[in-house]
Parts: structure tokens; C-alpha cells; sequence
């Protein structure tokens, strides 16, 4: 989930926070539409609901930007807690 980045005050005037429920929407509709897809942004954001194809994409650039910021060790994997309760 790319929650830290989004979080930056000058993100959210251009790109409104996610929420979890549009979080997993997205990170399902990733594996359904791999980067072979046609039409793979616009797929994702119907998926997704209410986003534009420039968030999606936008979306996935902090996520990238996260993981490789997590891979290189500049900031520490998340450890996070799950319920067999949380409505994901």
C-alpha cells in the first residue's frame, strides 16, 4: 500500500486518499491486468471506482516508489497486524 506517500499534504490537493476498501481494489485489479494488458490503466481505475486513469497511474508510481525505498532498506517494512476479523 503506498499510504505514506500518499499522505504528503501536497499529494492529497492533486489526489485524494485512498481508502483500504480502494486499496485492495487496486492491488487485485494489478494481478488482474499485468502490464501486457490492453487498456490496463483504464481496467484498473473502473475497477477501482472512482479514480481517474492519472491517479491509478499516479498511484502506482508511489507504490513503486515505496517498495524500492523499502527494498534498498530507507524505510522499514511495515509490520502489520491482521484479524481474522477486518473487513478488507
Amino acid at each position: 500500500m503506498a499510504s505514506n506517500s500518499l499522505n504528503n499534504s501536497n499529494n492529497k490537493e492533486h489526489f485524494p486518499s485512498w481508502t483500504r476498501l480502494q486499496n485492495k481494489q487496486f492491488e487485485k485489479a494489478l494481478v488482474l491486468y499485468d502490464e501486457h494488458t490492453r487498456d490496463r490503466w483504464q481496467n484498473i481505475a473502473k475497477e477501482v471506482g472512482n479514480k481517474s486513469v492519472e491517479e491509478v497511474k499516479r498511484h502506482y508510481a508511489i507504490l513503486l516508489e515505496d517498495l524500492s525505498r523499502m527494498e534498498s532498506g530507507r524505510v522499514p517494512i511495515p509490520d502489520y497486524k491482521f484479524s481474522e476479523n477486518m473487513d478488507i
